[in-house]
Parts: structure tokens; sequence; C-alpha cells
């Protein structure tokens, strides 16, 4: 799991929304590792040692956004060579010249670092002249190269249609007085100094929640799961899930779930979990029985659910508990009942799969279970850490960090995996280089977050959601998750969630939805985008490892992930909703999650197969009343649950005595 394999390097480039990195070689490659492991050694230290806020992004940018241009084509080449009419060249191997930077991208790293530099020569006078809105030319013309650097550099990393939102954002704050004066969004509009001074010297632009969030809180996770990965902790988790689930014939499908969930620890990517995993998984799912669109199907879901668990969720949670002002705790608390409702729903829809395609056990060549906790069960203890070091209110970030060096001295359990000073520095440096993507987005989105803040283009558009959907609640929750969704189609699940957090969440809290039930709605359907057709980046890398139909492929990853999204709509739309985010008395919290429980196996008795037409439809009938969770619609859920089994029942034992 340290590296790819080549046709997994280029399944993930394929089909992720990250473009892929240069592969460099030589002595760049080696600088570029030694300046990645300084950026994370810089991230460490600033945990015990901190740097004004402003400061730290700051230099955290300007390492960063050099490595960006030097690390990741432009992509342009294709087109100048068409347009000049010149051949293609032939291919080229790892540190060839032809995979070097180029004299531009070495430009642009040169520019990034002395526009993100220059205030730093004077940071208090730098802040003081953007407060004050006396920025001098310099400033403005600075600012405005930073601008366009990060818009090169997002659409190098994830494409052109962020880079085009984000101008579309800055077109509006410019031209805005140009609208209707009668129209909502319309604005008095903003020059290029009050735009800059927005976006530029302060913390309501580049330098905001967003990019706090990917200095601070993901670097430290990129660098804990690259320790973990290093020490062996990869290999474990696969071993462990294929020795747990051995005798049945639903175990192929639920080991591959579960390892799913634990390689999602180390990888933080779903389309990059599911490759890993499929890999190793897709020979034992054939095997077993399954068909190659529900084995895709099992695959993707299992990848995906790395994003939405503990205790490491996606860089969207760490900015949900920067905008709440909680600790990353909390949001862990508020994802932890989710996360066992989604892979119930997974194991419920295996077990009926199981059935309906009459898999069968396979034997795979793995360590008993007892062998294998007792010989490298330690790779659980920094996972655990974490959680109980927050809950002794140490910050995140010490609390990463300490796991992190228990990580590293548990590595010397394990001859094979034993970290020293190069493995500590390959680590390190993967840790700065996996934020890369991250970091570009993170920072761009200050250019949507300041536009907004300064237009006031949040409230105005939620206001006209509200509208939209004639202040109905039902409505306008399903609105926005349809927008969502769509926005998903385009962007990385970070930029989709920032970009809907600032737009959609005003428009539910305007009709009476808390902050965090709307964030959280935000942050699953941000995450379900990656397995919604018509796009489904994890399913598409999916069907491409089984060679199944892509098109069903998703349907079928659809199925197994229904639970993810349905459970948001209860925790947004009914009043016991909010036990499902673990809030509320302890009793309330249980009953409501018994009963969450029972519509999931409810959504799965509609959606398995097994059941005839009538009872899959009482049974979709009855999971729909029971994720109201109020005590009527629960009563008759039950009941309409009850004749659907019973019904099945009936049919079953006639079918049998035929």
């Amino acid at each position: 799991m340290t590296e790819l394999s080549d046709r997994e390097a280029e399944l993930v480039s394929a089909h992720e929304q990250e473009r892929p990195a240069r592969q460099l070689g030589g002595p760049l490659k080696l600088g570029v590792w030694v300046v990645g492991g300084l950026l994370s050694a810089y991230s460490l230290m600033v945990v015990f040692r901190p740097v004004e806020a402003i400061e730290h992004r700051m230099t955290f940018l300007a390492v960063a956004l050099p490595l960006v241009f030097l690390c990741y084509r432009s992509g342009m080449a294709p087109y100048a060579r068409r347009l000049l009419r010149r051949p293609e060249p032939a291919p080229a191997g790892e540190g060839s010249r032809a995979e070097w930077p180029s004299a531009a991208d070495w430009a642009l790293a040169a520019a990034s670092l002395a526009v993100l530099l220059y205030p730093l020569l004077d940071i208090d006078a730098f802040r003081d002249r953007g407060s004050g809105a006396a920025l001098t030319d310099l400033d403005i013309v600075a600012g405005v190269v930073l601008t366009v650097l990060l818009l090169e550099a997002v659409r190098r990393t994830v494409g052109w249609a962020f880079a085009i939102i984000c101008i579309l954002f800055l077109i509006y704050a410019y031209y805005g007085s140009y609208l209707p004066i009668d129209w909502t969004i319309g604005h008095i509009g903003f020059d290029i100094g009050q735009i800059v001074s927005q976006l530029y010297t302060g913390t309501e632009g580049f330098f905001g929640v967003p990019m706090q969030v990917a200095a601070s809180y993901i670097i430290l996770f990129t660098i804990y799961g690259a320790v973990l990965d290093y020490s062996g902790a990869s290999k474990f988790f696969i071993d462990l899930s294929f020795a747990a689930f051995r005798k049945s014939r639903a175990a192929p499908g639920r080991t591959v779930t579960t390892a799913g969930f634990l390689l999602g620890t180390v990888s933080g990517s779903g389309v990059a979990t599911t490759v890993s995993l499929g890999s190793v998984a897709w020979p034992v799912l054939r095997r077993a029985g399954y068909p190659k669109e529900p084995a895709g199907g099992i695959l993707a879901a299992g990848g995906i659910g790395a994003i939405l668990s503990p205790p490491t969720l996606g860089a969207a949670a760490f900015i949900i508990a920067e905008y709440l002002g909680v600790s990353y705790l909390q949001v862990l608390l508020y994802a932890t009942i989710p996360t066992l409702l989604y892979y119930l729903g997974i194991f419920l829809a295996i077990e009926i799969d199981s059935r309906r395609f009459g898999t069968q056990a396979v034997q795979v060549d793995a360590p008993r279970v007892g062998r294998l906790l007792l010989r490298f069960g330690y790779h659980f203890s920094s996972l655990i850490l974490i959680v109980v070091l927050m809950a002794m209110n140490r910050s995140a970030f010490q609390s990463v960090v300490i796991a992190t060096a228990v990580a590293f001295l548990l590595s010397f359990l394990d001859p094979a995996h034993r970290m020293g000073p190069k493995r500590i520095g390959q680590a390190l440096a993967k840790g700065a280089l996996e934020v890369l993507p991250v970091t570009a987005v993170c920072a761009a989105a200050g250019i949507i977050v300041g536009a907004i803040t300064l237009t006031g283009l949040g409230q105005n558009l939620a206001d006209i959601i509200v509208d939209i959907g004639a202040g109905n609640l039902v409505i306008t929750t399903a609105m926005a998750a349809i927008a969502v969704l769509l926005l998903g189609l385009a962007v990385p699940v970070t930029a989709s969630f920032i970009i809907a957090a600032v737009i959609i969440g005003p428009a539910l809290f305007d009709l009476g939805v808390t902050r965090p039930e709307a964030y959280m709605f935000v942050f699953y359907y941000a995450v379900l985008s990656e397995v919604s057709p018509p796009t489904a980046l994890s399913a598409v890398a999916a069907a491409a490892i089984t060679g199944g139909n892509t098109y069903k492929t998703m349907m079928m990853t659809w199925r197994y992930t229904l639970p993810a999204f349905l459970v948001p709509f209860a925790f947004v739309l009914t009043p016991n909703g909010q036990a499902l985010l673990g809030q509320g008395p302890i009793g309330t919290v249980l009953l409501m999650t018994a009963v969450s429980a029972v519509a999931v196996a409810a959504l799965a008795m509609a959606t398995g197969g097994l059941a005839g037409l009538p009872e899959r439809l009482l049974a979709a009938v009855a999971a729909v009343l029971l994720l109201f969770l109020e005590p009527v619609p629960i009563v008759a859920g039950l009941a309409v649950l009850a004749v659907a089994a019973a019904m099945h029942l009936i049919r079953s034992r006639r079918r049998r005595a035929a």
C-alpha cells in the first residue's frame, strides 16, 4: 500500500477529481521531497509553538503553492502542440526531462513565493494597510497576481470547473452594480482595491477558515496517514479484514467493506481507497461468485465510506469544526450514528445479495485473527489514542501529533516496516505533497467566501432559495440536496462543501434548522456526489477494475449507499432528528438510533430483490415513515413493515412447499 502499482495509479489519476502529479526524478524529486518534509516539520512545530494565524497561513501557502506548480503539469502542452501542429512526443520514463517543470512553471513558482513572502516582510504594516483600506499599488498588484496564481493552481489540481466558479464570483463582485436595481443579488459594486483588500490582507479571503483547516488540521492528518502507511498499518488492515470474515457466503462482501473502512484512515480519498482495495479484493469477490457490477458497487461503497467515517472523516469535517466553533471530537460524535447506519445498510444489502447471487465462502491465505491482533494489533492504538486525547480536552492538533509519534515508535515492533531516517523523511514528504491539491482548493475557496462576505450574496441567495421553496422546509431541503449533488459533479468534496455551506447553509438556518444539522447535511451530500450518477467517480473507478458496466455499477453503488442519502433528511426535517447526531437525552438518542436501524433494514428489504414487488413497496413506505422519527409515523411504519415481512414469509413458505 505504500506505493500504488502503475495500473492503480493510472486508475486513480483517471477517476479522481484531483489531477495526477508529475513523475519527478533525479535531484528535482529529492529537492521537492526535502521541501515537502520541511513543510511537514514546520506544521508539526507550530502545534507546540503557535504562530499568529495569518502569518502561519501565509507561510504555509508560500511553501505549498510553489510546490503545486512544480509537481502538477499545466495540461496545456497537448493544446499547444495541436495549435502549432507538432507531433506527440515519445513516452518518457520517470525522471526524464519531459517530466521536469518548464520555464513557465518555475516562473509561476517564483512569483508565488514572491507575492506570499512580500507581506511577511512587515506583516503588521501590511495588515494595517488592509484594515484601513489604504493599500499601495504594490499591494494591489501582488494581490491580483496571487489571485491569478491560485486560479491556475486549482485548474491544474482539480480542473477548470472550480476555477471558472471562482472567476464568476470575482466578476460578480466587480460588476454587481450593473445588475438591475430591483434584483435581490444586485449590489453597489467594488473596485479592484476593495476586492484585493478583502481577499489578500485579512482572514476573510485567501487566508480564511478553509486555509486555516488545510494548514493546521489536514496537513497533520495526512502526515499521520503517511506514517501509518509506512509503518505497515495498511497491510495489517487488509489482512485483518480478510481473516475476520472467512466462513460464510456473505464474508467476502463484508470483508471488502470492513477493509475499506480501515484503509480510509490511511488514504482519506474515496477513489484511492476504492482502487487500492479493488486490486486486492476483486479477485476474491469474483471467486465468491459476485457478478461484476455488484462487486464494483461494494468496492465503491466501501471506498466512499472512508470519507464518511470517524476517526478521520474527510477534509470538510475539519471545516465544520471551525465553522461551528466546536472541537473536532464533537464533529466525530455527530458522524458516529450516521456512520453506523451507513455500514448497517451495506452489510444488510450484502447479506441479501449473497443469497440472491448464490455466493460462496472463499478460503483466503491470511493468518488467524487472534494471531494478527496479538502481533500487529498495536496499529489500532494510535487511532484510539486520537479520540481518547480529544476526550481529555487535548486539541485535535496535539492529539494527532502525539498519535503520529506513537505510530512512529510502534513501527519498531515490525522489522519490515521499521521507520528509520529514510522512512521518516518519506512519510513527512508524502504527508505534505498529498495536501497540495486541498491547499490550492482551500486558498482559492477564499475567493468565493470573500466575495460572498463582501457583497452580502450569501443571505440574498438564501432568501431566493427560501422563496423558491415557498418557505417549505421539505422542498427547500430537497432542493439543497440536489444542488449539492450537482455541485459535487464538477468540483471536489471540500470545494463543494465550502460553496454549499456559505450559500445553502443560511437558507436552512432561516427555516429553523440548527447549524450542526445543516452543515452535516451539506457534508454528507458533498461526499455522496462521488457515488452519484452520472459521474460517480468511485463507482467508475470500481467498474474499471471489475470490467463491469459503468452505469449498472453506479446504480449498485447507489443502492448500497442509499441509507446515507436518506438519513440526513431525518436529522434536518424532524424534531427528533438531532438525536441521530448524538444530541439530546441518551434515551432519545438510543431510541431514535434503533428506529433508524429498523428503517435501514426496511430499505434493504425494499431494494434487495429477494422479496416480491408488493412487499418491497410496503417496505419502502415503512422506511420513509420510520425516518420521520415521530411517534405516530413510527407506529405506522412498524405496522406496514410487519405486513411486508408477513407477506414475504407466507410467499417464501408457499414457494418452498411447491
